[in-house]
């Protein structure tokens, strides 16, 4: 690990920022982890129903825990993370992890007694996995579990780790990350849905899944090639236990009067080894300031620290605590916008199959499956676009880091989702209206089967929607790095993806109502299977609404936002580490 080097007993902890000569490894590492990771499990229902020949339902089922399961159990990850290992070390277990996972899958493929013989021409010659075959396989899934319980909360807060936070080249350094980063994410899946899927599919399931092994190989071996050029933050303890004391101490004073934070009254104590930024005083949440309050009962250390931390706290942890309350009704309102994006992997599907898929003139039908690809492509696109040209312009203009604020960008994303679903609901209704008033035409019989309508008018709504997501899904990544304490970076990008498996639920309830309410009513079933008989475009339509109202809580949510580090008058954010330089005056003062 990268030590820190030390003058003397009171000269602060610097590191050496290597950002741009370590970016090669990290995205090199970034990019090779996704194409294995989505190379696999991009068809993996596909692989369960006909080489292992699972049920629809189980298959389904299988898929839908292992997904789950993953998006929460990066809240583990990160935890073990932040308290304990440090993102370094978390990351190399956890890339281990994941090779070792998808090699365990591809021998369930090249290994013939690791999974049941092929169905005969009748369904009751085909036999499904035996306990040891399943056992089996679901060690794989084990494995890969752990992998991206350490890699999807560390990776994004690792590479903008290795940029100076202080310096203006640095600040820039950690926002072009982010946007490089879903660059090669998006990259990944459409090389994932189309080559890698296509030799799953139609040349060998154990090419197809070694492809993938081979590729997370590499990205190992790019990850420890530059450990020696690495910035490596070690671990302080576990920043949750600091949160909890707070709750647990001002609940214990919970029946004296707030204090006045500038006052003697209340313990200002800010250890000289934290890497945590020195917070100014805020006015939100003043009920927590309580656990700060000096009573007689309290003990104070030699050093100027608590003696009981569960009795007595220090401004700066009430004010780390107030930083993750302030973030959470904006992450719930993520949770809502989430749920265009779900749609769009699912039912622009059912859509397209519905659709004229045929390329131009020729017989040949585009996969239905792949229409989500214009969806990355759209973010693909844009993502340069933003950082490279637009960022600059508005920089110029505005005269500040971003050109516009990290709220102002999910803002335009959840605007961008509402118009995704407004666009969706138009389309569908012409798909239908199609199907359902024009003869048969062709080699296409259209009356209440296939539309004429031609399945590229789903690419509107697909590009819409990624461009909710290079404004959206970005600017979330990079608002939960820069508003976690800085000892909560691993957590903060955990919430990320929690809050996507939050909305898969979310969708899936909302489906489940709607199915079931419209089922009774007179106008029939929204969300029936044959889409021509449905109203697939009302569903839109109410998804929209529901954005849209969450765009009006969202709104009110920024409005009162306080950006940390900030004071009451001002939205300046200093990501500062104590330890690292040297606070001004005022800023000594202000805490």
């Amino acid at each position: 690990m990268e030590e820190t080097k030390r003058v003397d007993d009171n000269e602060k902890p610097k590191f050496n920022y290597r950002g741009l000569k370590a970016m090669p490894f990290i995205i090199g590492n970034e990019t090779f982890e996704k194409l294995g990771a989505i190379g696999t499990l991009s068809n993996l229902l596909v692989y369960l129903t006909t080489v292992f020949n699972m049920k629809t339902i189980t298959a389904t089922t299988l898929i839908t825990i292992f997904n789950g399961t993953t998006n929460f159990a990066t809240l583990l990850g990160a935890f073990l993370s932040d308290t304990y290992f440090g993102r370094y070390t978390t990351l190399g277990f956890a890339t281990i992890a994941s090779f070792l996972g998808l090699f365990v899958i591809d021998l369930t493929a090249v290994i013939k007694k690791l999974h049941p013989p092929p169905c005969g021409d009748e369904e009751r010659n085909c036999t499904g996995p035996s306990q040891g075959q399943t056992a089996f396989l679901l060690m794989g899934f084990g494995l890969l579990i752990v992998g991206a319980a350490g890699i999807r909360p560390c990776n994004l807060a690792f590479g903008a780790d290795q940029f100076n936070p202080n310096t203006e080249s640095g600040k820039r350094g950690i926002n072009s990350f982010f946007n490089w980063y879903f660059f090669t994410y998006t990259f990944a899946q459409m090389v994932s849905l189309t080559l890698i899927v296509y030799v799953q599919s139609n040349v060998s399931w154990s090419i197809g899944l070694a492809i993938p092994a081979g590729l997370m190989f590499i990205a190992c071996l790019l990850f420890f090639m530059g450990s020696k050029i690495y910035v490596k933050i070690k671990p302080q303890g576990s920043p949750m236990l600091s949160l909890i004391q707070v709750i647990v101490a001002a609940i214990r004073k919970s029946k004296l009067k707030h204090p006045d934070s500038q006052s003697s009254s209340v313990l200002k104590f800010v250890s000289s080894d934290s890497f945590n930024s020195k917070l100014p005083h805020t006015n939100q949440f003043r009920f927590f300031e309580k656990a700060a309050i000096i009573t007689p009962d309290d003990q104070i250390k030699p050093d100027g620290s608590a003696a009981d931390a569960w009795k007595l706290c220090t401004m700066q942890q009430v004010e780390e605590l107030k930083c993750i309350l302030r973030v959470l009704p904006i992450w719930a309102s993520a949770i809502i916008y989430h749920v265009p994006i779900v749609l769009m992997h699912t039912y622009v599907i059912f859509q397209a199959l519905q659709s004229d898929r045929s390329f131009g003139k020729t017989k040949f039908k585009i996969p239905a499956s792949s229409y989500i690809v214009f969806m990355m492509i759209s973010l693909t696109v844009w993502i340069p676009i933003y950082d490279r040209i637009l960022v600059p312009f508005l920089e110029k203009i505005k005269g500040k880091e971003g050109g516009i604020t990290i709220l102002q960008r999910m803002g335009i994303g959840i605007v961008f989702s509402i118009l995704t679903m407004l666009v969706a609901g138009l389309i569908e209704s012409h798909r239908r209206n199609l199907a359902l008033t024009e003869p048969t035409l062709g080699i296409f019989p259209r009356k209440g089967e296939i539309s004429s309508m031609s399945s590229f008018w789903l690419v509107f709504p697909l590009g819409l929607a990624g461009l909710a997501e290079a404004f959206m899904a970005i600017g979330q990544v990079e608002f939960y790095y820069k508003q976690f304490p800085e000892n909560m970076r691993s957590i903060a990008g955990s919430i990320f993806f929690l809050g996507i498996g939050m909305s898969s639920y979310l969708t899936s309830l909302l489906i489940s109502i709607v199915h079931r309410t419209t089922k009774k009513g007179t106008s029939g079933d929204w969300l029936d299977e044959d889409l021509n008989k449905g109203k697939l475009d009302y569903f839109y339509y109410m998804i929209g609404a529901l954005c849209t109202v969450n765009f009006l809580y969202f709104l009110g949510c920024s409005k009162w936002f306080k950006y940390k580090g900030s004071n009451e008058n001002a939205k300046k954010i200093d990501i500062e580490p104590i330890g690292c330089v040297e606070l001004s005056e005022s800023q000594k003062g202000s805490v």
